[in-house]
């Protein structure tokens, strides 16, 4: 409104309250007064008593002015234009479709949802409904008009489907609404699906009728939870969208039973109810009943009894007066091992032949005669190792059954028994492999140390040449025994090394080519800027066969294997976002095959030890275990991802190693050990407690020209170095009695803080690390031969020269 308009307004207001004109008032007044008392004189002929009335009239007459009621104001009740965005806000909040007009059907006002349905924001009247329809809306906007309120119903606007209601409003009923609503389709089968799912399904079930509804391609669309229960064994499940026939059997007699009753003998009576009758294929509710008065099972009352036991959690069976068995739930099939789809036709059937008379006397007794329990014990054909105790009662009133049997299912708890006993055993071995591995890896160091001694003084093709190396090569088979058992019960002691994965790869290759057969490809791939990484060799190469043989045995009608080797720097593994890998760089290493794959609900579980999918005898379940083990035993950290039908791939992420500032790369772990004719000069004090290793080693470093002074413990070893006035270098045994290795060391530092240091034990270095954690000290695992020996000294000597050099 402008203010022209707004002063133009108040002149109306001002004009309209103002009092009416008073000029003409005091004359009509007067002219009253003087006709009364000319009346009064004519009639009395009294001038006193005529003025004294004209007096009077004067004065009610301005009495009466005086005191006269207030007049209504006349105010104009001009209305103010409406405030339509307020009307459009509540509109839009409400989330409905609304429109205004006026008298004219001009649209005034709509809501956003208005808009989207009808792009353009068209008026009621020029809505692209069909032309019958748009008919219908405008004689409702007439109605509403006329009489206030108006509806049409069935508008359809491509996929929408809506409902109009008008109706009349303003203050001077001058606008109209329009509220347009959208109306949820329905149709009878989703009717009776939320019958079927709701109270009425529920009492239905009370009455022990199952309800499904199906569409016309046979897939449930929803069912009551009574036949949940019978078609899975739980009511929280959900069967929408699966086959309705593959809950079901049909036996050789035309009787149906459910699919997961593979033992029952109770049939359903199945009942189809059309919901469209012009569709005989169409969707359909199917109720389903038990069949009462079963024959084969002696009536009625036994065929509800034998569908409740088939639901216990505990193993039943029941048998006639002759020991025929007539029924055993889905328990008692499971405990005494009844392989899916046999039934037998007596209970000695299920026990070792010595113990089948005992069982048929047992049942034939329990019979006949009073009503009775008890329990015997027997052995399972399927299982004679372990007795199982069957419990018997007499029933009566149950028609052809006489015989209640029970028996528990063990199975789950025979299971943990033997993983429990299987995880003691492998424990005990795991203590008994490293307790005897430092004896056993002296000894082994002996036998090799002798071997290659005598092969220094024989040639090939010498008589006794071949019988030193079989002799040699047997002990360095038993060396790898140890770490193979080690490594079995998850224990085991590595040997690390700094080496690169793709040596490791190319080594092993010609092992799986061999392993995987001829009808799976095997495939290697190498990626560039790899890191070394410290491991043991020989268990990384466990790793890889391990897995590989798992991928062969994942894919029985050929595939591909592929092993690839990758970088992965700390900014990749921090994009990943893992809660288990921590943020560095890394070597990978991703083994993959295109097989079978795993189950989701398997996966999390493959790396638990005694865990596998493979038949009895053909997988002890400690593959992957021993797998983890090494991985986790080398800083590492290993992923598996499966798609079932998709393939498997096993991922090992290695950390990279940063080799010290005395520590060099070295080139190959292949490398050539030094020649026999690589003499050294220098003094070497020998400190072993086992004889024959301490002899082997003399003999060798003596032949490699050096000096050796040899001490049987550490004490005594102190006692030699205090009077050897020279010593080059140092070389001990880490455990010895009395005074270890390390010990000894420090006492010997304290007066010759230079002296080089070469500790052996048949220990992992991973596991002596703290104790031997000093300057200028090296490491050399037992068993070790003379060529390995005379390169570790040699290693040291070159180390001691160098740190004298820089000095």
């Amino acid at each position: 409104m402008s203010a022209a308009q707004g002063s133009s307004y108040k002149q109306d207001i001002l004009a309209l309250t103002a009092e009416p004109d008073r000029r003409y008032a005091l004359p009509l007044l007067l002219a009253a007064a003087v006709l009364s008392a000319v009346l009064v004189f004519a009639a009395l002929g009294d001038w006193i008593i005529a003025s004294g009335f004209a007096a009077a009239v004067i004065g009610l007459a301005g009495l009466a002015y005086a005191v006269r009621p207030a007049e209504p104001a006349i105010i104009a009740t001009r209305e103010l234009p409406p405030d339509w965005s307020i009307v459009r806000a509540a509109a839009n909040s409400a989330g409905m479709g609304l429109a205004v007009t006026d008298q004219a059907g001009k649209l005034v006002c709509a809501s956003d949802l208005y808009g989207e349905w009808f792009p353009g924001w068209p008026a009621p009247s020029a809505l692209p409904f069909a032309a019958d329809q748009v008919v219908a809306l405008v004689q409702a906007g007439r109605l509403a008009a006329s009489d206030g309120e108006g509806r049409c119903d069935g508008l359809a606007h491509g996929a929408l489907r809506l409902e109009a209601h008008v109706a009349r409003t303003g203050r001077a009923d001058d606008y109209l609404i329009w509220h347009f609503q959208p109306v949820r389709q329905s149709s009878v089968m989703e009717d009776f699906g939320r019958m079927i799912s709701g109270e009425v399904g529920a009492q239905l079930g009370d009455a022990g009728i199952m309800a499904a509804i199906i569409g016309s391609e046979g897939r449930i669309r929803s069912t009551n939870d009574a036949f949940l229960m019978r078609a899975l064994g739980r009511a929280d499940a959900e069967l929408n969208g699966r086959d309705f026939a593959e809950f079901f059997r049909r036996d050789d007699q035309g009787r149906i039973f459910f699919e997961r009753e593979a033992m029952s003998t109770l049939p359903v009576a199945v009942f189809r109810v059309l919901l469209k009758n012009d569709q005989p294929d169409g969707p359909a509710l199917i109720l389903l009943v038990d069949q009462p008065g079963d024959a084969t099972l002696g009536g009625s009352s036994l065929s509800y009894l034998q569908g409740l036991m088939a639901l216990l959690p505990f193993g039943i069976a029941m048998a006639d007066r002759d020991g025929r068995l007539l029924f055993l739930n889905n328990v008692f099939a499971r405990a005494a091992n009844v392989p899916d789809g046999q039934k037998p036709t007596y209970p000695g059937d299920l026990v070792v032949a010595e113990d089948q008379a005992a069982l048929a006397s047992a049942v034939r007794r329990y019979a006949v005669g009073p009503q009775m329990s008890g329990d015997i014990a027997v052995r399972l054909r399927n299982q004679p190792e372990e007795p199982v105790a069957f419990s018997l009662a007499g029933v009566r009133g149950l028609g052809e059954a006489a015989v209640m049997l029970t028996l528990k299912d063990d199975n789950e708890e025979g299971r943990l028994k033997r993983q429990v006993a299987q995880a003691t055993k492998m424990q005990a071995v795991g203590q008994l492999a490293g307790g005897v591995a430092h004896d056993f890896n002296n000894i082994l160091t002996a036998i090799i140390g002798h071997c290659d001694l005598m092969l220094m003084r024989h040639t090939p093709g010498d008589s006794d040449y071949d019988d030193i190396q079989h002799v040699k090569s047997n002990s360095n088979r038993a060396a790898s025994l140890t770490r193979q058992l080690l490594a079995f019960s998850r224990q085991q002691t590595l040997r690390p090394q700094v080496i690169q994965l793709p040596d490791i790869v190319s080594d092993v290759s010609s092992l799986l080519k061999r392993l995987i057969g001829e009808n799976v490809r095997l495939e290697v791939t190498h990626g560039r800027n790899l890191g070394h990484v410290r491991a043991d060799p020989g268990q990384i190469e466990q790793v890889i066969v391990n897995l590989a043989v798992n991928a062969r045995d994942a894919m029985p009608d050929g595939g591909t294997v592929s092993i690839q080797t990758f970088s992965v720097t700390a900014g990749q593994a921090r994009e990943m976002r893992s809660t288990v890998l921590p943020a560095a760089d890394y070597t990978g290493l991703r083994i993959s095959d295109t097989g079978n794959g795993i189950p989701p609900e398997i996966l999390p579980k493959i790396f638990e030890p005694f865990f596998t999918t493979k038949e009895v005898g053909k997988g002890t379940g400690l593959g992957l275990s021993t797998v983890y083990g090494i991985v986790k035993q080398s800083g590492g950290y290993i992923f598996a991802e499966s798609e079932p039908g998709r393939g498997t791939s096993f991922t090992v992420y290695l950390p990279v190693h940063t080799a010290g500032v005395e520590e060099k790369e070295p080139a190959s772990i292949k490398s050539a050990p030094p020649s026999r004719g690589n003499w050294g000069t220098g003094t070497i004090l020998l400190v072993e407690d086992e004889d024959m290793v301490r002899a082997v080693a003399e003999r060798a470093l003596a032949r490699q020209g050096y000096t050796v002074h040899t001490a049987s413990d550490g004490e005594q070893g102190l006692e030699r170095l205090a009077e050897l006035g020279q010593v080059d270098l140092l070389i001990s045994d880490v455990v010895m009695p009395n005074m270890d290795g390390p010990a000894m060391v420090r006492q010997a530092r304290a007066a010759r803080p230079d002296l080089p240091v070469l500790f052996m034990s048949g220990y992992a270095e991973e596991q002596l690390r703290k104790s031997i954690d000093m300057e200028n000290v090296s490491f050399l695992p037992k068993p070790f031969s003379v060529a390995q020996l005379s390169e570790a000294v040699s290693e040291c000597f070159a180390r001691a020269a160098e740190n004298h050099a820089g000095a």
